[in-house]
This record gives C-alpha cells, sequence and structure tokens, in this order.
C-alpha cells in the first residue's frame, strides 16, 4: 500500500519555513539554495492538495491547513531530536569539566575502576575554572566548589568536603622550628588564594606574608617537591607523594576548608549513562572520605 507520509525532505523545509517565517533562513539553516527551498514546498503542498503559505512580495503567512501541519511537524521533528540526543548519549563518551588538579590527581586515577564496571562507556575530561554552560557548551556535568550545604546549582549532587594541610618536601620539613613551623616559603592556587589563611587560622598561627600563588594546585604540588616551599592542598591530592615519602605532611591532621565539591548535572532528564557516572562518583567520593 502507498505510504501516506510526503517526502520527509519537503517536510523538514517546510517545517524551517514555519519555524523561521522566511524561505530564505529555512534555506541557509538546510545549507541549500532559496529555489531548492521553494521546489520542495511546492512538492509537499502537491503531495497534501493544499495551500501551506500565503504568498505575497514582502511577506510569508501560513495558511490554516499549513498552521495546523506546522504544530503537528514542531511535535514530530522535536521527539525525533530527543530520541536522537538520547541515542548519541548512549554511545558517545561523557563529557565531564573539572578543575585541573582534581582531575589529574583524584577523578583520572579512579577512572579505572568505573571503566572496569562499564566498559562499555568512555569519560572525556577537559578542565576550566569558569562556570559551566550546558545550554551552549558541549559538556555532560561539571565539578565544581561551592559552601557546604548550598549547591552551586538545583541539579548539584553533593562529593565531598574540601579539607587542606601543609605539605614540604622532606628536606625542608627538616627544618621546621616550634618558631618555624611551616618551613620556606607558603606555596598556593589563585584557584583557592585564601587556604593557607583559613589554615592558619584554624591551626592558631599569627598571621604571615602572603603565599606565593600558583596557576593551578598541581603547579604548586611540583614546587613543593622541587623543594621551593611549602604547599597547602587535601591530602588526597598528594597522597602517593606522601607514601613514597617525597612530601612531608606538617600537621597532624587535615583542617576543613569550609567548602567542599559538587557534581553539577545539567537540568532536565538526565541520560542512562550519565546518571550511571553520577552514582558512581558520588559513591567513589563518600568511600574515599570515610578512608
Amino acid at each position: 500500500m502507498p505510504s501516506a507520509l510526503p517526502p520527509l525532505d519537503s517536510l523538514r523545509a517546510f517545517h524551517l519555513i514555519a519555524e523561521t517565517g522566511s524561505v530564505t533562513r529555512a534555506a541557509a539553516a538546510l545549507g541549500v539554495t532559496q529555489p531548492a527551498i521553494s521546489r520542495r514546498l511546492r512538492e509537499l503542498e502537491a503531495a497534501l492538495g493544499c495551500a501551506l503559505v500565503h504568498r505575497s512580495p514582502n511577506a510569508l503567512r501560513l495558511t490554516e491547513a499549513g498552521a495546523r501541519l506546522a504544530t503537528g511537524l514542531r511535535e514530530g521533528f522535536a521527539r525525533i531530536e530527543a530520541a536522537a540526543r538520547e541515542m548519541r548519549a548512549e554511545t558517545a563518551p561523557l563529557r565531564i569539566r573539572a578543575y585541573t588538579t582534581w582531575a589529574l590527581r583524584w577523578l583520572i586515577p579512579r577512572l579505572s575502576e568505573f571503566k572496569r564496571r562499564h566498559p562499555g562507556l568512555d569519560v572525556e575530561v577537559s578542565t576550566s575554572i569558569a562556570p559551566v554552560d550546558f545550554a551552549r557548551e558541549g559538556v555532560d556535568a561539571a565539578v565544581r566548589t561551592g559552601p557546604l550545604g548550598a549547591p552551586p546549582s538545583p541539579t548539584a549532587r553533593a562529593l565531598q568536603p574540601v579539607t587542606i594541610a601543609p605539605f614540604a618536601a622532606p628536606a625542608l620539613a627538616a627544618r621546621r622550628t616550634p618558631e618555624a613551623p611551616i618551613p620556606g616559603r607558603m606555596l598556593g592556587s589563585r584557584v583557592r588564594p585564601g587556604d593557607w589563611a583559613r589554615w592558619r587560622q584554624g591551626a592558631g598561627l599569627p598571621e604571615a606574608t602572603p603565599p606565593l600563588l600558583y596557576e593551578s594546585t598541581t603547579l604548586a604540588i611540583q614546587a613543593a617537591l622541587e623543594g621551593l616551599g611549602t604547599v597547602i592542598c587535601p591530602p588526597g591530592f598528594v597522597r602517593e607523594e606522601v607514601r613514597a615519602r617525597r612530601l612531608v605532611p606538617l600537621a597532624p591532621a587535615a583542617l576543613p576548608a569550609g567548602d567542599g565539591y559538587w557534581l553539577v548535572l545539567p537540568p532536565g532528564r538526565v541520560s542512562a549513562p550519565l546518571s550511571l557516572f553520577a552514582e558512581w562518583l558520588v559513591a567513589t567520593a563518600r568511600e574515599d572520605e570515610g578512608a
């Protein structure tokens, strides 16, 4: 039996004409010429046996039949686009944005476990300190810091509180004294410029010369490894260096920094792969905090 469905390219052309109100803009959206769009419109009208637009030299208006068809096509193409997005989400890598040091020293070392549990899912990590704009950027989720108990967005899920402590290379750590418990230059990050002041206040130490701030905590940690000073950072960032005795903790325990890491999800429906990643990340962060 012959199909009652007109050619899809003609339906798509009319949908764009109705949405943009212009043959010219519809042609630009499809990357074809104006005569090509006009031809598809005539073919669709012939297939349906009715006029869909009122033509005039300076304006284009939909007929009553055209308006009804435009409404149906808007709903139909929206469902098609949603289904296509969902299918791409099932197969495309998850794109996660995070801070450089957190990504390098916390997330990526644990991704092999996520891959073991979900071998069909890939995670692509990018780094930035800028707030994420889900409507304009190709990012599925982001990790941000924010005050504890005050999520940075309604869709954010708590990961772990930020704690901080000082660490120095063994040779530099050996030079500390009761009068100078922090040997050498204080090193920190421009992303978290207030961590030294918070730690000194919590440890009951007086104010000191402002720290030397690097572009990222990663750079500050490397500087500390080279003996250039004492770095302030979350203990989890330097766990391996402490185990290898390349860095020495200069405090018996870390102190809370007053904020925490949050996983920020996009508004609306979350894809199945992203939901799996979110559940794994939240559980892993809580396990790490307990350890």
